[in-house]
């Protein structure tokens, strides 16, 4: 069965800096889409960017442009989000998602890992 397993949550002060690894199984990884939402309480979750199967598409939230850098290694099935210069507003529970197929920019993972919370906060 499809199995995600994300890492490298925590609390963070305002200006510092998180890695998220996503590592994926029960797929074929090198042929997903692969993302990372994120969702605060009452909201919806909102995309924070992803990036097509051999990492030619990537797309970023407005929000994150220039701060947060998505990637990928289809040798270890993983998925990663460097996050610089993190702000309070970024405090969210981090989700991973994939798809299989071409890419597009309006849908969503058909697969969703557990989430990993950060917290931006002095």
């Amino acid at each position: 069965q499809v199995q995600f397993v994300e890492t490298g949550g925590g609390l963070v002060q305002p200006g510092g800096s998180l890695r998220l690894s996503c590592t994926a199984s029960g797929f074929t990884f090198r042929s997903a889409v692969m993302s990372w939402y994120r969702q605060t309480p009452g909201k919806e979750r909102e995309l924070v960017a992803d990036i097509s199967n051999l990492g030619s598409i990537i797309t970023y939230a407005n929000s994150v442009k220039g701060r947060f850098t998505i990637s990928r290694d289809n040798a270890k099935n993983t998925v990663y989000l460097q996050m610089n210069s993190l702000k309070p507003e970024d405090t969210a529970v981090y989700y991973c998602g994939a798809y299989s197929g071409s890419y597009s920019y309006s849908r969503r993972p058909d697969y969703w890992g557990q989430g990993t919370q950060v917290t931006v906060s002095s």
